[in-house]
């Protein structure tokens, strides 16, 4: 097993005496930004760490997901990002400035695959954590989570094997089981198991926000055990920097975690302060831009942090927002963002063929040229246009593909004829208008909007949609 020697800096030595050679985290005194679902990613994580968080946790990734990923480095973001090659998506983005604070949470409930997980990414992360503690019946039908809790020689086989054969700490975050004697000993079972600290939710897993944290239960578990306990589950009781002490001090902990009340004002992390919302959010929209953040999580995050406030005039044109584009604009960063926007093009224009595909991120691998099928060839025009049906709400005569079977009956022309490829889970399809062939050279998740971004690239190519209006609109090179 792992001894734990409790003070700042030092090395761990396993059972064999053999020094551990990436440094380790002292789990102690630190005020950290707890893993959670769409918003853990890399704009909030850092903006975090910017504002005063020791540690920061990204959202739970499973472990399939990350082993059928492969790593990149993208030269154009300045990150590493591990690309799901079955849909192109990021799975999960990191950058140097988090390198040595970023903690990975894993949803895993098979030892081989979490130790393959953590070898693949122990030089891009600071530490592996278990997630022992979700409620969700994804995790729970999984075998992952707080279904863990209950399965003690499964848990044990998972943190052994990673505590032997991965250089990083390991920890484990947990909820509290029903009888405050099973929580303790399950507790004690990850600490002989080699945990570097252990994070508690002072909930179980049948109990909801609603329900008031335990923090007499932390406090009891704190006293009992030798690694460090995190304190969880507080966002009730906090509303200033000054109240993560008090929580610290009655769950009888030196760290904790914080979730909800992080994401409502990431700022909570100050010493000096929480800082007025709307400056927050322009500098969390400034890093999303900057790294390339989807629409869906960079909304996820900003509705979040608005709350009540979605019913604000602001509010209601946000939740009707389609692209990072629109959002920033209603921020005062629109031209932040096309600007961004542009130089992330002049860059891509400059490296070749190839780089783009590897460099742009999640928007362009989720609508990119596919790898290893070249479908776009010599005989066909293509633009990098995405086609957002938010864009077109009440306006259906006005759709692409409407639009160009209206302009090709009136010049007499025959019907448009669409030929859509799919590979695995993408579509790209090709238009043929007057014996000349169009497409938007990015690849979607539906048919529809395959036909219809081929529809717009052909609109524009023929001046019959101007380029300045798609990049108003968010339409071509969208940062959805």
């Amino acid at each position: 097993m792992l001894v734990y020697l409790p003070c700042r800096g030092v090395q761990y030595i396993n059972n064999l005496g053999k020094k551990m050679s990436k440094p380790r985290i002292d789990y102690r005194n630190k005020n950290i930004l707890a893993p959670m679902v769409k918003a853990g990613t890399l704009p909030l994580r850092l903006l975090a760490l910017r504002y005063g968080a020791d540690l920061v946790y990204c959202e739970e990734l499973i472990d399939w997901k990350l082993l059928r990923s492969v790593r990149r480095e993208n030269a154009l973001l300045g990150t590493v990002d591990f690309i799901d090659e079955s849909d192109g998506s990021v799975v999960f983005r990191t950058c140097d400035s988090e390198k040595s604070r970023v903690v990975l949470q894993l949803g895993t409930c098979n030892a081989d695959r979490a130790l393959q997980v953590a070898k693949k990414l122990e030089n891009d992360v600071a530490a592996i954590d278990i997630n022992m503690g979700c409620p969700k019946e994804f995790s729970l039908k999984g075998g992952m989570g707080a279904a863990l809790l209950t399965q003690p020689e499964k848990v044990k086989n998972i943190i052994t094997t990673l505590v032997k054969g991965c250089t990083l700490p390991i920890t484990a975050k947990i909820r509290l089981l029903p009888k405050p004697e099973d929580t303790l000993a399950f507790c004690k079972m990850l600490q002989a198991c080699g945990v570097a600290a252990i994070g508690v939710h002072g909930r179980t897993k049948e109990q909801r926000p609603r329900h008031a944290n335990n923090n007499e239960a932390i406090a009891a578990l704190a006293k009992e055990l030798d690694v460090p306990v995190i304190a969880n589950g507080g966002s009730k009781e906090i509303e200033t920097h000054e109240d993560i002490d008090k929580f610290r001090v009655a769950c009888g902990v030196n760290s904790v975690m914080l979730a909800r009340v992080a994401l409502w004002n990431v700022s909570i992390f100050r010493k000096e302060g929480a800082l007025p919302l709307d400056e927050v959010i322009v500098e969390y929209l400034k890093l999303a831009v900057q790294y390339d953040s989807s629409v869906g999580n960079t909304k996820y995050c900003v509705q979040s942090m608005l709350r009540e406030l979605q019913e604000s005039p602001r509010g209601k044109l946000f939740l009707a927002a389609q692209s990072v584009q629109g959002i920033c604009s209603l921020w005062g960063l629109g031209d932040f963002c096309s600007k961004m926007q542009e130089e992330r093009r002049n860059a891509c224009n400059g490296v070749g063929e190839e780089k783009p595909e590897t460099i742009e991120g999640e928007r362009m691998a989720k609508r990119r040229k596919h790898e290893h099928i070249e479908v776009v060839s010599s005989d066909v025009t293509a633009l990098p246009v995405v086609f957002q049906r938010g864009i077109y709400v009440n306006r259906d005569a006005e759709l692409p593909k409407t639009r160009l079977l209206m302009w090709s009956r009136q010049n007499n022309f025959k019907q448009p004829v669409y030929t859509t490829t799919q590979v695995e889970k993408l579509f790209c399809s090709v238009i043929e208008v007057d014996n000349v062939k169009y497409s938007s050279s990015y690849w979607e998740k539906n048919k529809r909007f395959a036909e219809q971004g081929a529809a717009l690239a052909a609109l524009i190519i023929l001046g019959l949609e101007p380029k300045e209006k798609a990049l108003k609109d968010g339409s071509l090179l969208s940062s959805d």
